[in-house]
């Protein structure tokens, strides 16, 4: 007799017998209450059953073989140590021997399936038997609820040869794949989906992603095969593909969501830390081609995890590879990830962003010189990249423990043709010179190197002239664009002050930097005065220079060999 909890919100149970429990424990045996003397010991490993060979044997070919050459009257002793499941799933055969009630579902299937097929318990052997009862469960029960499917496949990992000799495996796997291409209209849903968002929105039907989070407690193989074989259908977007790996990596890998892994030992967890490193690797090698079937705040997350959990680097490598096929795509928290290196006092890990950034600049100069993409679209996604980029240095730049290295390089790898405008860069490097004052001035000089003050708008390169952290070249660099780009040339008042009480900075080159700024000699020689009015230390030097500096007297100043090179410059 058996009963079918028909309930499709529930899972499935079977019910099997009708007769009370009077298994007991006594010193380590499990004895049958009964008037009739146990003649037949079952020894599983340290656990005893006495019973009685009249009920057991009809029922179960392997017992009756073993017994056969026995008498009657003799009590057998037989050891079963490799049965399937141990001694709860033989425990469950016995149960059925005896008609007393046995309860089945997807939790202990599995066990009693093997058992029953160890001990031979088939019609064969006599009508009505365990095996062909469970078999019939299986098929026609569970393999039809999306739930038991998935708890009868995970617990298949405790006897994985025995379940793939029966075929339990590919059949649980075979109807989960089947339930997860059902369109959604014809899904019967538990509503047991807890994304973000989700219940904000007050959504009524069926998500697209509804079977993402129940697939998420499988076994990694287990899962593995499961989206191999959903993607071998080609019916799935790369996107739910995407979204199925995204909600296993952060059910597996705890310290996904955080900023911060600190909470993770390594020494102390070494075996955890394997398994994380088999996650990273398998999600990585399953990841659709599709550009877009992940978000590049994923992707820079699990580069960044794959280098704490110390992933193999074919993974890191391709990791890196894709994360800079979509770069334009990233935030800047996606980017402000935590520095992985023990040896680093530095909060950000900017090799992680540097690695990506050359990563996408290598495929975009791929592109630009065999014209795979029109140069609007390039251009597009080159000034996008470079304004997230200059966007990350200022946020790094607060970081008192930033290597200047680290952040010239950072800004050094973006493209002249990148940056429409340097002000973002100005304001990182700005940032960088606040929060770092005591640099040397070399350091300066190699801080403002990329920054092109003809890139500057005329309120930024107005703070620049002002700016008493910047070193005095750059201050120079933007005086003279701020000359070129004012009427006809005409330079300020303000601007000659600055030079003026700035004069005593001047570096030993100046000569050269004012031949890269092609000022004329007027301006080369007040600036000259400057230099020599520091040196003097005369009030009456300093007024000189404020008078070699005047706006008209500079607009009038000028060789013709001066103008000459200036119109061939212009040409």
């Amino acid at each position: 007799m058996f009963l079918l909890n028909a309930d499709k919100s529930k899972m499935k149970f079977m019910k099997i017998g009708t007769k009370p429990d009077t298994f007991y424990t006594q010193d380590g045996s499990r004895i049958l209450i009964t008037d009739s003397p146990n003649d037949l010991v079952i020894r599983i490993n340290n656990t005893s059953y006495h019973l009685h060979r009249s009920s057991l044997v009809p029922k179960c070919g392997l017992l009756r073989r073993l017994c056969t050459d026995s008498e009657e009257s003799d009590s057998v002793t037989i050891e079963l140590n490799d049965i399937p499941g141990g001694a709860d799933a033989f425990e469950l055969c016995a149960k059925f021997c005896y008609g007393i009630t046995i309860n089945l579902s997807a939790h202990n299937l599995v066990d009693a399936l093997c058992a029953s097929k160890f001990l031979r318990m088939s019609d064969s052997v006599e009508k009505g038997n365990l095996l062909p009862k469970l078999e019939s469960f299986f098929h026609s029960c569970v393999l039809q609820g999306w739930k038991d499917s998935i708890v009868t496949l995970q617990s298949t990992a405790k006897l994985p040869e025995w379940c793939e000799n029966l075929g339990i495996i590919r059949k649980c796997i075979d109807s989960i794949v089947e339930k997860i291409l059902t369109p959604t209209a014809q899904v019967s849903w538990s509503h047991t989906y807890t994304r973000p968002g989700y219940q904000k929105k007050r959504h009524h039907s069926v998500p697209r992603d509804w079977w993402t989070e129940d697939i998420s407690d499988l076994d990694l193989d287990l899962f593995r095969c499961i989206i191999t074989a959903a993607r071998s259908s080609y019916t799935l977007p790369p996107q739910l593909i995407g979204e199925a790996l995204h909600v296993y990596t952060c059910r597996w890998l705890p310290y996904f969501k955080s900023k911060s892994h600190s909470g993770f030992s390594v020494k102390e967890n070494e075996a955890a830390l394997e398994r994380h490193r088999r996650v990273v690797n398998t999600v990585v090698n399953m990841i659709p081609a599709d550009k877009g079937s992940v978000s590049e705040g994923f992707l820079l997350r699990l580069v960044s995890i794959a280098n704490y959990v110390g992933a193999s680097l074919t993974t890191k490598t391709e990791l890196i590879r894709k994360a800079g096929l979509q770069l334009e795509e990233a935030t800047l928290a996606d980017l402000l990830l935590p520095s992985q290196s023990s040896s680093h006092l530095h909060r950000y890990d900017t090799d992680l962003v540097a690695a990506v950034l050359d990563s996408f600049l290598m495929l975009w100069r791929r592109q630009s010189s065999a014209h795979i993409s029109s140069n609007s679209q390039l251009l597009h996604s080159i000034r996008k990249v470079a304004k997230l980029i200059d966007s990350y240095l200022q946020a790094v730049a607060q970081d008192v423990h930033m290597p200047v290295p680290n952040f010239v390089s950072l800004a050094e790898a973006v493209p002249d043709i990148a940056r429409e405008s340097h002000d973002r860069l100005y304001k990182a490097i700005n940032m960088y010179l606040k929060v770092h004052p005591e640099i040397s001035k070399e350091e300066k000089k190699r801080l403002c190197r990329s920054l092109d003050c003809q890139k500057l708008s005329a309120e930024v390169r107005a703070h620049a002239v002002k700016n008493e952290r910047m070193p005095l070249r750059t201050v120079v660099q933007a005086l003279f664009f701020d000359q070129e780009s004012s009427s006809k040339g005409v330079l300020s008042q303000a601007a000659s002050q600055v030079l003026a009480s700035r004069g005593k900075e001047m570096p030993t080159d100046e000569t050269s930097m004012m031949h890269k700024l092609h000022l004329g000699p007027a301006e080369t020689a007040s600036i000259g005065k400057a230099r020599s009015m520091r040196e003097g230390g005369s009030q009456r030097g300093e007024e000189k220079i404020r008078s070699s500096t005047d706006p008209k007297k500079l607009v009038r100043q000028g060789t013709g060999s001066e103008r000459k090179y200036h119109a061939s410059r212009d040409r």
